[in-house]
């Protein structure tokens, strides 16, 4: 059985889509397919996500991890204007982001990655994640481990998780990984929560 998360898709069959989306005024086209994470509309978490986003004042691009087909990575480079770089382990979804990229022109980088190993040695100001949690809490905490180490000083890393798929829990191992985790947002069950690498 395939998930939005795998490595190897098999042969799913592909019904190519696209989709508008509106964020900030600013208007976006989105290709999307069988076999990838909210493949019909961007999904609530994401904007969640998105609306509470701000960058820092350190000097370095922003990482997607976990990127789907590149919403997060192509809104916040667009919005924001900085350099972004996607890490996706789907090869659907990293194809589509490709594509996004290109639909969307926007300053962006994506890799066809397995969680950091595509970016390895290369640090960030600030990581961005809506974690795959149907992966399970190994990949997840896995993805909070990795940030540290990808973060530059005084980097942050932003997380989009729902109270009910973990939220106190991944509180908890972010506040031991990073010694600290603030709640920036709670948004219809979503918290949003940011680590800064001190």
């Amino acid at each position: 059985m395939t998930h939005y998360y795998s490595k190897d898709l098999g042969d799913l069959e592909s019904k190519p889509k696209t989709f508008d989306y509106e964020f900030n005024d600013i208007k976006f086209k989105f290709h999307s397919d069988l076999g990838v994470f909210s493949k019909d509309f961007v999904d609530y978490g994401s904007y969640a996500l998105l609306k509470a986003f701000k960058p820092n004042n350190i000097d370095g691009d922003i990482l997607d991890m976990g990127s789907g087909y590149g919403v997060l990575g192509i809104i916040i480079s667009k919005i924001h204007n900085k350099k972004t770089i996607m890490c996706e382990i789907n090869p659907r979804s990293y194809e589509l982001s490709v594509k996004n990229i290109e639909e969307n022109k926007v300053d962006s980088v994506a890799y066809n990655s397995d969680l950091y190993e595509k970016v390895e040695g290369m640090t960030f100001a600030s990581i961005v994640t809506n974690p795959p949690i149907r992966a399970g809490k190994k990949v997840v905490y896995a993805i909070y481990d990795g940030a540290y180490d990808h973060l530059l000083p005084g980097g942050e890393l932003w997380v989009v998780i729902q109270k009910k798929q973990g939220a106190p829990s991944s509180m908890d191992h972010l506040n031991e990984v990073f010694g600290n985790c603030e709640i920036i947002n709670r948004d219809h069950g979503y918290y949003i929560l940011k680590s800064i690498k001190k």
